[in-house]
């Protein structure tokens, strides 16, 4: 008969949780038989804030689309800095 996984402790802090991996084995508190359903959705890719100078009128024009399209101006210029970013990679992937 197989022994059941032991309870995992609620910790009070990050620490506290690593002190009590340190000194257990993880093989007692899960059963490897059983899968682990994780919601990893709410990941944000890590991000840094950044000075960049823009004409008046590109700010303009970025908000005005952003309010037509009912997004925050500056996650708008994001999708579209990334889209031409990968746009320019693939096209230079295939040249060279």
């Amino acid at each position: 008969m197989k022994n059941q996984p032991k309870k995992i402790p609620k910790f009070n802090s990050e620490a506290e949780e690593r002190k009590f991996w340190l000194k257990h084995d993880a093989a007692d508190y899960f059963d490897i038989n059983q899968p682990i359903e994780l919601d990893l959705s709410e990941l944000k890719p890590t991000t840094r804030p950044i000075t960049v100078r823009l004409p008046v009128g590109l700010i303009s024009d970025l908000k005005l689309l952003a309010h037509k399209k009912d997004v925050p101006y500056q996650s708008l210029l994001k999708i579209m800095l990334a889209e031409k970013v990968n746009l320019e990679l693939k096209q230079t992937m295939i040249v060279n």
